[in-house]
């Protein structure tokens, strides 16, 4: 019997990772300090006539040096479009788009040329590929999450059509949580501070937990809570696609998130099955949502709530020990503009991700009922 090998080359292209979706599919490309980034979406219906303000807005609200809190790179995110749109409406086919980067100053990166930053991606970057963009972290930098915001954006206009809105909002800041359930808080307040918290008391506490940590050289995570209501019960497939599981499998996608919960999530644990268990109305509704508004991993119809933990940003205006190239300990003072902390500007990508999941599942479920 003849043997067939497949070359490695062809398997690296096989395995990089870089779209999401099946039928609302997602690729982005470019790196932090190149020319552009950019993106290609596939699986977009036809004749969506699209608002490009609302992508703009998104856009705005993702940026860099849009506050004091926030890192003073400067970029306009102008978003431009080269296919798939014509007259404002979707054609149905590819939609590709770029963004141009105007304010990268990659000379704040020659001291880590030949060096490995702590809890960054260069170390496991030059174990995968043997080569790697050291300015501003190359493909590892969150500016790829830009595209995201894009078309999440578009994904949005869909599922406002068919009754689906996502809103996202801080709800911890280092040890300044929000203890209230989104249930008690008017979401409307998200925009109206800087740290984009639905509660301007708490968003004050937690704007100086992030002023105090700018000052002393140095970052602090947080927590973003995320709710869609207007899903309806029945999206989601069984098993290895569960909604919840692409939920969480988009989440750990974006930069410095270390955790994902969603419902009761680990608080579960303390949790007896007759506290946990979610009664039924005769509707079909349920009196609790401890499920997060996904059973068997698919939607039951009560709001989808999910939790998103970011770990502090690993650039810090400290010295730190670090390992060289020729595997020498060096100190290493970093250089360049970063966030002190993430959750502000990663609120719109957690919304723009949810959107981009949600959508492909709701073109699985019409391919689903198909003939009902």
């Amino acid at each position: 019997m003849r043997k067939y090998t497949i070359h490695s080359k062809y398997l690296i292209f096989a395995i990089m990772g870089n779209s999401i979706g099946k039928f609302f599919k997602l690729t982005t490309f470019g790196e932090s300090h190149g020319i552009v980034i950019g993106g290609v979406i596939d699986g977009c219906p036809a004749g969506l006539e699209l608002d490009f303000q609302i992508i703009q807005h998104q856009l705005d609200r993702r940026r860099p040096g849009q506050s004091k809190i926030t890192t003073q790179r400067k970029e306009s995110d102008e978003v431009q479009f080269l296919s798939g749109i014509f007259e404002g409406k979707t054609t149905g086919t590819p939609i590709g788009f770029i963004i141009k980067n105007e304010d990268a100053k990659s000379k704040d990166y020659s001291e880590i040329k030949d060096a490995f930053r702590p809890s960054h991606a260069d170390f496991t970057y030059s174990a995968k590929y043997g080569i790697r963009d050291y300015r501003g972290g190359g493909r590892s930098s969150a500016r790829e999450t830009t595209c995201r915001v894009v078309a999440g954006a578009i994904a949005q206009q869909i599922l406002n059509k068919v009754g689906v809105n996502i809103s996202a909002y801080v709800s911890a800041v280092g040890n300044v949580k929000l203890n209230k359930s989104y249930a008690d808080l008017e979401l409307s307040l998200i925009d109206d501070n800087l740290v984009r918290c639905p509660d301007n008391a708490i968003a004050d506490q937690m704007i100086l937990a992030i002023e105090k940590t700018k000052k002393e050289g140095d970052t602090i995570g947080g927590k973003i809570t995320a709710l869609a209501t207007g899903v309806p019960a029945g999206w989601g497939e069984p098993v290895f696609d569960k909604l919840h599981a692409e939920l969480g499998k988009a989440m750990l996608s974006i930069n410095a998130v270390k955790g994902f919960e969603i419902g009761s999530g680990f608080g579960a644990v303390s949790m007896k099955g007759s506290e946990h268990n979610d009664i039924f109305n005769a509707d079909g509704s349920t009196q609790t949502n401890f499920s997060g508004g996904i059973q068997g991993g698919i939607s039951n119809g009560m709001p989808i709530h999910f939790r998103v933990a970011f770990k502090p940003v690993a650039s810090i205006k400290k010295m730190q020990k670090t390992l060289q190239n020729d595997g020498q300990i060096k100190e290493l003072n970093i250089e360049g503009r970063h966030d002190p902390c993430v959750v502000p500007r990663a609120v719109p990508i957690v919304s723009a991700m949810a959107n981009i999941v949600l959508l492909d599942f709701y073109l699985r479920q019409q391919r689903n009922t198909l003939f009902q």
